[in-house]
This record gives structure tokens, sequence and C-alpha cells, in this order.
């Protein structure tokens, strides 16, 4: 499936509410906020909105003692993300929060739905998960595409994408088999829950 054909089945999905809401998911390094990017330039009146928002404060995650497990589900906001997505169908603009990775923080409040947004794309990791409070998200989806790539392609992504952050080759190794593939891995259960699957996408 090329990207232009994505667009074109999503613009169709019919609106039932006062916005469109499309969940992108997959594992880390799928291309999710890429993909969800060029699709919004896609469908007219479209935005995009990342779930990594949501991301614990690394104090926090230092209390739990989890701060080499960032990323993997316990460590966001879940709650706070699904009363956001359930906000996403009030008329008017909805701020939401960005992940600065270069200050490895979240801005709150850093950008905003636009009022005559119709169509909103919401990209992440755990948007098709079955747990309590995930598992909430599945009646707010108007449709919903899960990124299945291969292992051998994400772990090659992932440890250029810590390469690219300062580290070593071998720490970016490290950091790769310890947190992200684990997470990705897990993520590949949930994948047959979306509405339509899709390995890596052409470009038209």
């Amino acid at each position: 499936m090329t990207l232009d054909e994505l667009a074109a089945r999503i613009a169709q999905v019919p609106r039932v509410r006062h916005r469109r809401i499309i969940a992108i998911a997959g594992p880390p390094a799928s291309g999710k906020s890429t993909i969800a990017e060029q699709l919004a330039e896609r469908i007219p009146n479209a935005c995009v909105v990342p779930m990594d928002g949501f991301h614990l404060d690394n104090e926090t995650l230092d209390r739990m003692g989890q701060r080499h497990r960032k990323g993997a589900a316990h460590t966001f906001d879940a709650g706070g993300f699904v009363a956001l997505v359930r906000s996403m169908q009030k008329e008017g603009p909805v701020p939401y929060p960005l992940f600065d990775r270069t200050r490895d923080c979240v801005v709150p409040n850093a950008s905003s739905i636009p009022a005559d947004c119709d169509t909103v794309i919401v990209e992440g990791n755990y948007l098709l998960l079955t747990d309590a409070p995930w598992d909430a998200l599945t009646l707010e989806w108007d449709f919903s595409v899960y990124l299945d790539v291969p292992m051998e392609v994400l772990r090659a992504r992932l440890i250029q994408r810590w390469l690219d952050h300062g580290l070593n080759r071998q720490d970016a190794v490290n950091r790769a088999e310890s947190n992200d593939l684990i997470n990705a891995e897990f993520l590949g259960q949930f994948g047959e829950r979306a509405d339509l699957i899709c390995p890596i996408l052409s470009q038209n």
C-alpha cells in the first residue's frame, strides 16, 4: 500500500462525531511520526497528535526505579492520554503536550488541535493495548492502523537513533536491545486489533 492509498482510505472513513479520530500505532522506529505527518499533508483539515507528550517525567521514573525502561507502557501517563483523546471531540481548539527530545522532558500545552481540524491522526506505540486504562481508547478510534515493520529493520533504525543522539556504538546497541526492542516485541501481539495492518509504506 502507498501513502496516497492509505490517505484516500482514511479520508473515506465516515465522520460520526465532531472529529474523525485515526490511530497510527506501531513499535518504536516503525515510522509512526513521519507517516502520520505525511498523511496529514494529504488529508484536508487534518492534524497530528503524538502520544509522546505523556511520558512521565524523569524524577517520577527515578522514584519508580524505571528510568531505564522509559518508553515502556507503564512509563506513560495513560489516564491523561485517554482523557486527551476523549476531549478531541470538543468544538474549538484542544491543547496538548509535546515531548522535547533534546531536553528529555514534556512541554505542557505546547501545541493545539485547530478549531477547523476535522481529522485527528493520533500516533503512538500503545494505542491498541487491551489493559486498562489503554483499552478505553478502542471506543475512540474511528479507524486504526498498525505499522508492521520487520524486527531487523527496527533494530537497525533504533541503533541509528541512539547513535544520532551521541551514544557510541556499543551503548546504542545496549539501549536498543535492553528497552526499545523489548517494547517492540511486546507490541507485536496487539497489531491484529487494528482495522488495517500495513508493512513499510511506499511514498506514492
